[in-house]
């Protein structure tokens, strides 16, 4: 064999060689793909998704499924480079760099405790929305949400206590507590009638006078809402914000007689406000093959994913737009009575 064959036989051998090393490096980007399904009407390992005590409840049929983005990848387990090529060939999947999910000198750790509060917060807000869409009343109450150090409320009261009254007169939020602690004197005491974890309880402070002169405690309040109507959600470590309208209309097809899906498989994505507002989310274009993948033929859509999920829709899928909580129950009704406005999403 000549020299020159040789040279190029080694220089061929060692590009294969740095190839296939080059394929296994870690890169630092996160791989998302279709998630699973889960549907809000249903069950999930033989228990409720929804369970609803203190209201009537009907049977339901059909579904009303939630949609998942699976990741591979993070801070302490990144992908591969073959992993991320595969990635970026294949339509139903995105390779994104990783700081999009877990922003820099966050762990991933705290990506999921945020995720796992948002999706808390989304499931009281979906619960609250739903309230007001079937026009059952939900009171706000005055909550203690800090107390400050050194002052008379500082060892008395505990966050999360729900303030009713002050002095034997009932109280509906903050500024009225402010009024009635503010009228008696500096230094002179007040009583406060509390809820503690389901306990009422009587709580006496002393005052001290704030930079105005008028009598405070030393504690920062809060509203909050509190439904008769208990309902719990159960969907194990799924985290996020982004299946609070799917929960909002499982909780409202639940608490009203008749299916809301007249049967269909109907799946959808977005977040909820407890005045019924849907808001955009990200993965879209994952979360609508894995929807069809489940049989779903109804993808209710945030309006402003509808540009970019026109562009990335699976075939036997029918993009409905929701704005609100409510044009989603139009929606529904008017895909099952045969009458009605379905909006659609287009690419504008």
């Amino acid at each position: 064999m000549s020299r020159r064959a040789l040279t190029l036989l080694v220089a061929g051998f060692l590009t294969v060689i740095l190839a296939v090393a080059a394929a296994w490096l870690p890169v630092p980007y996160v791989v998302l793909s279709p998630g699973p399904t889960e549907n809000t009407i249903g069950e999930v390992k033989g228990k409720p998704v929804i369970t609803i005590s203190g209201h009537t409840t009907y049977p339901t049929d059909g579904k009303l499924s939630m949609v998942t983005v699976a990741y591979q990848g993070g801070p302490n387990n990144h992908i591969d480079l073959l992993t991320a090529l595969r990635g970026w060939i294949d339509s139903t999947i995105a390779v994104v760099p990783e700081e999009t999910i877990f922003p820099k000198k966050t762990s991933a750790k705290e990506v999921e405790r945020q995720n796992t509060l948002e999706m808390t917060t989304s499931q009281e807000a979906a619960t609250i929305a739903a309230m007001h869409a079937l026009k059952i009343p939900v009171p706000e109450v005055v909550y203690v949400a800090g107390v400050e150090k050194g002052l008379p409320a500082d060892g008395k009261l505990q966050e999360g206590d729900e303030i009713t009254a002050v002095d034997g007169a009932p109280v509906s939020d903050q500024n009225s507590v402010a009024t009635s602690v503010r009228k008696v004197k500096p230094g002179e005491q007040v009583r406060l009638a509390v809820n503690r974890k389901g306990a009422s309880t009587d709580v006496v402070l002393g005052t001290v006078a704030g930079d105005d002169g008028k009598a405070r405690v030393g504690v920062t309040m809060g509203m909050r809402y509190k439904p008769s109507v208990k309902v719990d959600i159960s969907v194990g470590d799924i985290g996020g914000p982004s299946a609070g309208l799917m929960f909002s209309l499982g909780i409202y097809d639940k608490l009203t007689p008749g299916s809301l899906t007249g049967g269909r498989s109907i799946a959808g994505t977005g977040t909820i406000s407890v005045d019924g507002q849907v808001g955009p989310i990200g993965g879209i274009e994952q979360k609508m093959v894995g929807a069809r993948n489940a049989g779903a033929t109804i993808f209710l859509t945030p309006a402003r994913n509808c540009a970019q999920a026109v562009r990335a829709v699976p075939d036997g899928l029918r993009l409905v737009k929701v704005e609100t909580l409510d044009g989603a129950i139009k929606a529904i009704d008017a895909l099952r009575t045969g009458t009605g406005d379905v909006p659609a999403c287009t690419r504008n």
